[in-house]
């Protein structure tokens, strides 16, 4: 008897996005399915052969490229029909939608797996991209049997927009090893012990809010000079942030890409996350898990993951808001030692990787996906073998 096979389908490397399908692909496989991953070139180190895993190329571009998402679904449809799987996850809306109609002709005769998508972001700014993103918001909502949202907020939205099923997504962060101690993360990278440390980490893209973060340093409310700040990541406006900050004459290391978060955490006083939108993002679980004090805008679904406790929340493009956050933090060590000890408490509760795998193969029993691997037999096959 063959074991049953789940396909995942990809379109971006960057962020966490590929980190969290490939720490999926890895658990499905550990549970006895047999997977397939379908994404960029760029992500293929993430599926290795060697985790039995197999993987084949299938460009799907970050943005809208009509005939490059012609041959896309093409190429995914020829993949799926060959490998039969019995349940498609698709992560992100792109590749949601690729993957809708790459199945539309196997769903026209009744002979197709079942599709999940998870949606990972909200709409983004600007006429034509929110017009884009709400067109494949519709073909997911309609043509997917269940959507995983990142946040309560876009299950509405998917809800509204005709999605049979719709529920939050478990995303969570990789436990990290213990960093070495605040002091020796600060000689290592020259800071000295009592300068104060405010860490950003993440894209730097305009939904992140890197540029709020700047505005409520310019007009720091307390005494002396703002914060060094140090920011984590790569992105499109590193660039234009780099010149904000300049023309402020403000303290700020842009650090470029890092897989050293742990160290960044042990050596910041306190942690911001300024952005406009978030679904479950892994840098505030990472900040709770690491017991730092959060400052984080109240948007999507970082409510959910600090509670009422375990985070400052501030409106989301308010920089006073944000800076008076942050002086009182910086100039209270008993609200930082508070903040320090909720985040620790909620970091307990939180979900693990172990705890997503079980959730995604509850929503493929659930939906009675069938994969028998090679077969031919899909959704609508009364012989078809479901996931066990």
């Amino acid at each position: 008897m063959t074991r049953p096979r789940v396909a995942f389908v990809l379109g971006s490397a960057a962020g966490g996005t590929a980190t969290h399908v490939a720490m999926l692909a890895g658990g499905c496989r550990r549970s006895g399915l047999d997977v397939c991953a379908f994404g960029p070139r760029a992500t293929r180190e993430l599926f290795p052969e060697s985790a039995g895993i197999v993987f084949r190329p299938v460009e799907i571009s970050a943005r809208p490229r009509p005939v490059h998402d012609a041959i896309a679904v093409t190429r995914l449809r020829g993949l799926l029909g060959r490998l039969r799987p019995g349940v498609v996850h698709a992560h992100g809306l792109r590749a949601g939608a690729i993957a809708a109609l790459a199945l539309l002709p196997a769903s026209a005769r009744g002979l197709a797996p079942p599709l999940v998508v998870t949606v990972h972001n909200a709409a983004p700014g600007g006429r034509l991209p929110g017009l884009i993103y709400r067109l494949l918001e519709a073909v997911v909502a309609r043509r997917s049997a269940m959507v995983l949202c990142a946040s309560r907020d876009l299950a509405v939205r998917m809800r509204a927009l005709g999605a049979r099923k719709a529920d939050l997504a478990v995303v969570p962060a990789r436990r990290r090893p213990a960093a070495e101690p605040a002091a020796v993360a600060r000689a290592r990278a020259g800071i000295a012990a009592d300068e104060p440390v405010v860490l950003a980490s993440g894209r730097l893209a305009r939904q992140k809010g890197i540029d709020v973060l700047l505005t409520a340093l310019s007009s720091w409310p307390a005494p002396g000079r703002p914060p060094l700040l140090v920011v984590a990541g790569e992105g499109p406006l590193r660039s234009v942030l780099a010149r904000q900050a300049d023309a402020a004459a403000l303290p700020v290391r842009f650090l470029g890409q890092r897989d050293d978060i742990e160290v960044l955490l042990a050596m910041a006083d306190v942690v911001a996350v300024p952005s406009r939108w978030e679904g479950q993002p892994l840098i505030v679980q990472e900040t709770l898990q690491a017991g730092r004090p959060l400052i984080a805008s109240r948007v999507g679904g970082i409510p959910d993951l600090t509670g009422d406790e375990a985070a400052l929340l501030v409106p989301p493009e308010d920089p006073c808001a944000l800076a008076d956050a942050l002086a009182a933090v910086l100039g209270d060590p008993a609200l930082a030692a508070r903040l320090s000890a909720a985040a620790l408490a909620r970091a307990a509760a939180l979900p693990t990787e172990a705890d997503a795998v079980d959730a995604v193969l509850a929503v493929y029993r659930g939906l009675g996906a069938n994969a028998r691997a090679g077969t031919g037999q899909h959704a609508g096959n009364p012989r078809s073998e479901e996931i066990r």
